[in-house]
């Protein structure tokens, strides 16, 4: 019994990293990858993402999600640890909680 359980304890150890928070670059996902991906997003709102995106550019900010119809600071502050930016040729930028740039 010893033994099983040793195995399962490894076992979900290996599977924490899959239970981590995904995150999702708002530059370049498309609308059902933001759907999929931020709590309190649906498609209808990830569709507004990308099309203030391609309208405006590219966020600069987390918080810049704000200026997207029906995305207000409690929808940015429940995501914002899943939220990367990524400019042209840049690496992700993952901005901590309270971080103004």
């Amino acid at each position: 019994m010893r033994l099983f359980q040793r195995i399962l304890f490894t076992l979900l150890l290996l599977a924490l990293p899959a239970f981590a928070c995904a995150q999702v670059d708002i530059n370049h996902a498309d609308a059902k990858t933001l759907a999929q991906s931020l709590d309190g997003v649906g498609l209808a709102k990830a569709e507004a993402i990308v099309a203030y995106r391609k309208a405006n550019g590219p966020f600069q900010r987390v918080e810049d999600l704000t200026k997207v119809d029906g995305i207000g600071m409690k929808t940015v502050d429940a995501n914002r640890e899943a939220i990367v930016i990524v400019g042209k040729g840049e690496t992700p930028v993952r901005e901590a909680r309270g971080n103004a740039r």
